[in-house]
């Protein structure tokens, strides 16, 4: 008999079905936001360089984790492939993160080391140079662009405000590290940083 009353009831109904989300959803998420694991860096986890974080920028900008995941899922297909599966204190300081769900290209979440600067570069010019198959457009403008001191001292100061540990040193001298880089200068740097903490190396 209750029952009928809440399914003949719409607004009774509306109140229970957010009652019940809203309590599933906190039973889900709290755990995960006062959890070490998933607030704490993993083991030799920083925050980016300056020029790294100029180079995620471009990175997300240039729309690159619509093909590419950064997320190696615990599964033997995948590390195999990829290397050890990824964990949440790796990413504490993405922002946004970077996991992805599609591979129209492969994960890159341990690229960092495995090709060199020059290797990034030719890829990043001209894909189908170095993989005949590959359906990844080129970015040789980025070559061309400059990367923004002014903006990279301003996000840095915007991300310390949000908890991550730059000092003002850091912050001051940020400027000059990416002082005359250009764009292809900071992803090529960005990529070479991805999964080379020595917790996650093969």
């Amino acid at each position: 008999m209750r029952h009928e009353v809440i399914e003949k009831s719409v607004n009774l109904m509306m109140v229970l079905v957010v009652l019940a989300v809203s309590i599933g959803g906190l039973v889900e998420l709290l755990p995960l936001m006062v959890s070490d694991e998933t607030t704490k860096p993993a083991e030799k986890i920083e925050p980016y360089s300056p020029l790294r974080l100029a180079g995620r920028d471009v990175y997300i900008r240039e729309g690159c984790y619509g093909c590419h995941s950064q997320m190696v899922r615990p599964f033997r297909s995948e590390t195999e492939r990829y290397g050890p599966y990824s964990t949440a204190g790796e990413s504490v300081y993405d922002r946004p993160f970077q996991f992805g769900s599609r591979r129209t290209g492969p994960d890159l979440a341990r690229v960092g080391g495995r090709y060199s600067d020059a290797w990034h570069r030719l890829h990043l010019e001209d894909p189908r140079a170095l993989v005949p198959e590959s359906n990844m457009p080129g970015y040789p403008w980025l070559n061309e662009q400059m990367v923004d001191p002014e903006l990279v001292t301003a996000k840095l100061r915007t991300l310390k405000m949000l908890g991550d540990p730059y000092t003002d040193e850091q912050i001051e001298g940020a400027a000059a590290q990416v002082d005359g880089m250009t764009e292809m200068d900071a992803l090529v740097a960005y990529l070479q940083g991805l999964g080379i903490n020595r917790s996650n190396r093969r």
